[in-house]
Order: C-alpha cells, then structure tokens, then sequence
C-alpha cells in the first residue's frame, strides 16, 4: 500500500496514510469496541477508509458469528453494523474511495444474493455517514458551507430503523465522558440534545429509494 498519493497533497493537506499494520495495532486498543455491532466510530481525516474498513470487517465478523444462521438477521445486523461507521475527509477523491471501499466490503460479506435493494440501502447510508467536510470547521465542504449533521442510526429490530440527524457541533459541546460514556459508546445522554431531522422507522426499502 502506498502511503503518500503525491508530495503537493503531502505539502498541501498532510496527507499521509497510515500502514495497515499500524492501523490495527491502533484498533486493537479499543479491541472489544472495534467488535461490538452497534459501538460508533468516527474517523475525523478518514481518507480512503484505512481504519473504518477493518473496523466494519471486525463488526461483520461479530455479525457472522451471532447471527450466520439467519439470513434475514445476518442481512439486518450487517447494515447495522455499516451504519456504526462514520468519518469526516476533507479531499473529494478519498471521500469516493472510502464509500466504495466500505460498500464493496458490505456487498462482498452479504453475497452475490444481496440484489440491488441491498446495495442502494447501503450506499443511501454511506452517502450520509461519510460527510465531504472539514471537521476542524465542523462544516461541509459544498459552495455554500452548512454545518455537519450525522445520522444516529438504532435498529428496532423485525428489519426496521431509526433515524435521527443531529448536529456535529452541538454533539462535541458534551465536554466531559464517564467510564461508561466514551467516544467509542453511545455517546450517552445524547437524549439531552434535539435531533435537527427524526425521519422516524426505515426499512431497507425505504433507504434503498433515498
């Protein structure tokens, strides 16, 4: 793997990617988190996706192992599991290689079986979850700036979701974390802001046609 595209990005953005032994030495310290389904993740540079696509791999092997014997809870867990994966990538082109880079490993763990639904739920998802931004600024990177939101996914279960938008900035004024309520939790008492979009219960239909 190539660790720098080119000096004038090098000089202009600092942009140097991470070896992949590396990358899951760094995972390894948050091993349980890295495993659990549900456990968010967010990568603020997230480049191509050198640290979001072993942390899905390591969720979908979690998915495997509890729910390999049903398809239709393999199916729905694993886009669970997608949905727990966001970043933040301020160049265009890594912001592409990281959705494709993501979604081809989300289709290749579903099968050949998975069909178009499947793949437009996914891709719905990624387009929301991995954001062309700049996450000092907090903001997105469009002609017009606007404010980075993120989706709080939560599956109800019986193939349905939920969705909440709530916004970057007001989820970083929590300035203090407990034992229990890390980065890598559920950001608890994240009950105490006001989503700025609930889209109430989703199905993979419903993503696939957003």
């Amino acid at each position: 793997m190539d660790l720098v595209k080119s000096k004038k990005r090098v000089a202009d953005h600092g942009e140097v990617f991470t070896p992949p032994e590396m990358v899951e030495a760094m995972i390894d310290l948050v091993k349980d988190e890295s495993e659990r389904i549900d456990s968010r993740f967010l990568e603020p540079a997230c480049g191509s996706g050198n640290f979001l696509v072993p942390v899905l791999q390591r969720k979908l092997a979690t998915v495997e192992l509890r729910y390999g014997k049903s398809d239709f809870e393999r199916r729905h867990h694993a886009l669970q599991a997608l949905m727990s994966i966001y970043g933040i990538e301020l160049l265009a082109d890594n912001i592409e290689e990281c959705r494709k880079n993501l979604l081809e490993n989300f289709v290749a763990y579903l099968g050949p079986g998975a069909g178009d639904e499947w793949y437009a739920a996914a891709a719905t998802v990624l387009r929301t979850n991995i954001v062309h931004g700049d996450a000092l600024s907090m903001t997105t990177r469009e002609p017009k700036a606007r404010p980075i939101a993120f989706a709080e996914w939560s599956y109800l279960g019986k193939g349905r979701y939920q969705r909440r938008d709530f916004r970057f900035d007001t989820l970083t004024q929590r300035a203090s974390f407990g034992a229990e309520d890390t980065l890598f939790a559920d950001l608890g008492g994240h009950e105490i802001f006001t989503p700025v979009v609930d889209h109430g219960s989703l199905s993979v239909a419903d993503l696939a046609k957003e």
